[in-house]
């Protein structure tokens, strides 16, 4: 019989006795990450936290640092062009991340007199934000007591508490509501246990080759209890890249960054041998508002304002 989805704990796991072991692992054997010193302030959480999804860490480090270098506050962001944005997002995939940020430093500068606001729902209501980065903000910028849900705190939930090996491939209300169940009372507590909770799963509770004997918790952990049964499917895998339009549309836009004058069709069209695939990929940039085409079948990185929802 195969575990089923629940969003109850299990009795082994009772929340208050999760608690402690893990935020005292975390505190021997979390990373020294640039956004976790107090001197990134709100900003550089936030600049870490559109950088790190869907993208690992030791590819986020250095384009962070080069950024954080160049626009140490919102304000300084909000000034530039966006294109200067997705030219500076470099080779970490998925710009229109980077599109959203700078959208969100213009709103900040406007709405918030340049300081990241600490409320959540101010959070929420910025371009580009949603329920993640605005709770992983507001718990790990300013102490805060949210539930905070990537897929390293999913998979650590599963688990601990409802004895799965791996969570549903979209966050579900019941994992929200188990989530707040874990929560700690105690605000900086909480926070702490968001921020431990969520480096657990990215150290130990890997969706692969788990370390059980590393966990703090793995006497307490339901999925290990029950014999570790195997979830009904496999462990989602990476999209394939070679050959796709995201390949070409990253080809697209490596000719575009590296270009400081409007570069013409021709430059284009030598990246990609598939006039159709190039075509596509190219018409789609511009439908999302990475790249702006001029007169004369030319081309540039975005110099106008983005739309809210880039």
């Amino acid at each position: 019989m195969t575990a089923t989805h629940s969003s109850q704990t299990s009795p082994a796991t009772d929340p208050a006795a999760l608690h402690l072991p893990v935020i005292a692992w975390f505190e021997q054997h979390a990373r020294d990450l640039p956004w976790r010193r107090p001197e990134a302030g709100a900003w550089g959480v936030m600049v870490s936290e559109f950088m790190l999804q869907q993208t690992p860490v030791n590819r986020v480090l250095p384009v962070y640092e080069q950024w954080l270098a160049r626009w140490p506050r919102p304000a300084d962001l909000a000034a530039e062009a966006p294109g200067e944005a997705v030219r500076a997002w470099g080779r970490l995939g998925y710009p229109r991340r980077a599109l959203r940020l700078h959208g969100a430093a213009q709103a900040i500068a406007e709405r918030h007199g340049g300081e990241v606001p600490r409320d959540h729902a101010q959070l929420l209501a910025l371009p580009g934000i949603g329920e993640y980065t605005a709770a992983a903000v507001a718990s790990f910028a300013y102490g805060q007591r949210h539930a905070v849900l990537d897929t390293n705190v999913r998979r650590v939930f599963a688990r601990a508490a409802t004895g799965v090996q791996y969570p549903p491939n979209a966050t579900t209300a019941a994992e929200r509501r188990l989530a707040r169940a874990l929560l700690p009372e105690e605000e900086s507590t909480a926070a702490r246990w968001a921020a431990a909770s969520m480096e657990l799963g990215a150290l130990v509770c890997t969706a692969r080759n788990e370390e059980c004997g590393r966990c703090p918790i793995a006497a307490r952990c339901a999925w290990r209890l029950a014999g570790k049964p195997a979830h009904d499917g496999p462990a989602r895998r990476g999209q394939t890249y070679a050959g796709t339009d995201r390949q070409v549309r990253g080809r697209l836009l490596a000719v575009l960054r590296e270009a400081l004058t409007p570069v013409p069709q021709s430059a284009l069209d030598a990246v990609w041998h598939d006039p159709v695939q190039r075509g596509r990929a190219l018409d789609g940039l511009v439908s999302d508002g990475l790249v702006e085409p001029l007169d004369g079948g030319r081309y540039r990185l975005p110099a106008g304002r983005p739309a809210d929802d880039a």
